[in-house]
């Protein structure tokens, strides 16, 4: 009896190990649906009629689906931004302003171009290149502090996120202020000049970029030497130094990648779907997917699952914040939720290898 114990033992572990790597992947989420249930009822609102209400808005629904799919490329591509610097070690949290700068820069230039009679490929061919630039030059700063200086980037791209931010309502405000509207925008980029969408649905084909991206991005930095490169400058930058690896480099590099990703979001969601940017809008894209990215344990494909489950939500809560009066900002409370339970979902699996260790 014992031995057949002894032999079936090694087989359990990986079973065991394989279920609580699926409960570190599901559970954060549950909970916070579950605790967001909570206040839900605190609020007088049935957690399940809003639940399945969000569900058959942003999902059953063709055009809640469309809507959901269409939001997801700028997010995707904030996703892959966020995995290339974390997996190097990088806390780029700066995509805020990298992302609308680029959107504001963007939405200026190419209803110019439309106008001037540019072809319509050409057109957002410069603008997608154009915001790739701009939030790669926004992250110039933090980059070249943090290679050479060591200076903490994440106080460094949270200050340059907010000076993008103000920066690019000033530009909106003043500089690409659309002279025939009353309301403070920057000029529209008309539907026919927009991205294509796909199979005569009204999914803009930003989702395509950003699938592509993510996948690429994932692959770049788990099965290339130059993402081994960059994750070991993150892990053990003394080790890098030893290899022969120059980490000031890599390091600007990771950062002018990532903040280049950022700009590249900001100007799909132009090009693909807003058309143009009105005065101190500011979805704060980077930061909410934040939780996202973390969830799915810095994994590519993993990450498209999280944004699709978080786009559904941001979409149905539009929804039901007209017909159950919840306010829409709902799935942000969401997203928090998920950062704490996140956290001690984190605290559980340290404490648990710690004693494995002991």
């Amino acid at each position: 009896m014992s031995g057949a114990q002894t032999m079936t033992a090694p087989a359990d572990r990986p079973e065991r190990e394989w279920l609580w790597r699926l409960a570190l992947l599901i559970g954060p989420l549950v909970a916070a649906l579950a605790i967001g249930g909570l206040i839900l009822l605190a609020m007088g609102v049935n957690p399940f009629n809003y639940y399945a209400y969000v569900f058959e808005r942003a999902i059953l629904r063709p055009s809640g689906l469309e809507a959901t799919l269409t939001r997801m490329g700028p997010l995707l591509l904030i996703a892959a931004s966020l995995i290339v610097a974390f997996r190097a070690g990088i806390w780029n949290l700066g995509g805020d302003g990298q992302f609308l700068l680029a959107a504001v820069i963007v939405a200026a230039v190419t209803p110019l171009l439309y106008t001037a009679g540019v072809p319509i490929w050409l057109t957002l061919a410069i603008g997608l290149v154009i915001g790739a630039i701009v939030g790669a030059l926004w992250s110039i700063l933090p980059a070249l502090l943090k290679a050479w200086q060591g200076i903490n980037e994440i106080i460094t791209t949270l200050m340059m996120s907010f000076l993008g931010v103000s920066f690019a309502n000033v530009l909106v405000k003043l500089a690409f202020l659309d002279p025939a509207t009353t309301t403070p925008q920057t000029r529209t980029l008309p539907v026919d000049g927009r991205l294509p969408r796909l199979f005569d649905t009204t999914v803009s084909s930003g989702l395509i970029i950003g699938l592509v991206v993510v996948v690429a991005v994932h692959l770049m930095m788990t099965r290339s030497s130059f993402g081994m490169r960059l994750r070991v400058v993150g892990a053990n930058p003394r080790a890098a130094i030893h290899a022969g690896l120059s980490v000031p480099r890599l390091t600007i590099a990771v950062f002018a990648i990532s903040a280049a990703l950022a700009g590249l979001a900001g100007a799909v969601d132009i090009t693909g779907t807003q058309g143009n940017v009105r005065a101190d809008w500011n979805p704060a894209y980077s930061l909410t997917v934040v939780p996202l990215v973390f969830l799915a344990r810095l994994n590519g494909f993993g990450s498209i699952a999280y944004v699709f489950l978080f786009s559904a939500l941001t979409i149905g809560a539009e929804s039901a914040a007209r017909r159950l009066g919840v306010p829409s900002f709902f799935s942000l409370v969401i997203v928090a939720l998920l950062l704490i339970t996140l956290g001690l979902a984190e605290y559980s699996d340290t404490r648990r290898k710690a004693g494995k260790l002991h």
